[in-house]
């Protein structure tokens, strides 16, 4: 199974995620918590938690009152699960989930969240390139050590 085989369509249009993934059901869109929690990896606590700090819309409930997960809200999921390996805030990820069920008219304060966030990212990505070089000069300094130590055997 490769990685677009477990990503959702609509969030494969980003760079694809590396990490496992189970396959949607095909012909269903009605997911029970449990479901869910194997899909995203994610505990049924934290799904919980997620609908009731508001990062997760609304989910339905079928008539015994068990949550009812569809497609759309696996893929809000795996757009959440980005944002978490970012780095972003619940905070922010909450502003943001308020700002989508808005509407349309929050695209400009959207924008400017995810542009202030991915400036962020990238400061980020450029210390840990930073630091990866010097991680790097270090293990070649060690590597050179151990290759005249056993040249010497």
């Amino acid at each position: 199974m490769t990685v677009t085989d477990r990503v959702p369509a609509t969030v494969r249009a980003c760079t694809p995620l590396e990490q496992p993934r189970y396959r949607r059901p095909e012909g269903r869109d009605r997911y029970t918590i449990s479901e869910v929690a194997e899909y995203t990896g994610l505990s049924a606590h934290t799904l919980r938690w997620y609908e009731r700090i508001g990062l997760m819309p609304h989910v339905d409930r079928s008539h015994t009152g068990q949550r009812r997960y569809t497609d759309r809200d696996l893929d809000w999921l795996d757009l959440v699960g980005r944002l978490r390996l970012t780095g972003m805030p619940v905070a922010d990820m909450v502003r943001y989930a308020q700002l989508v069920r808005d509407g349309e008219h929050t695209f400009p304060e959207r924008e400017r969240l995810l542009s202030r966030h991915r400036d962020d990212v990238r400061r980020r990505i450029a210390e840990l390139r930073s630091t990866l070089e010097v991680l790097d000069y270090k293990i070649d300094i060690y590597a050179a050590a151990r290759d005249r130590a056993t040249e010497g055997v």
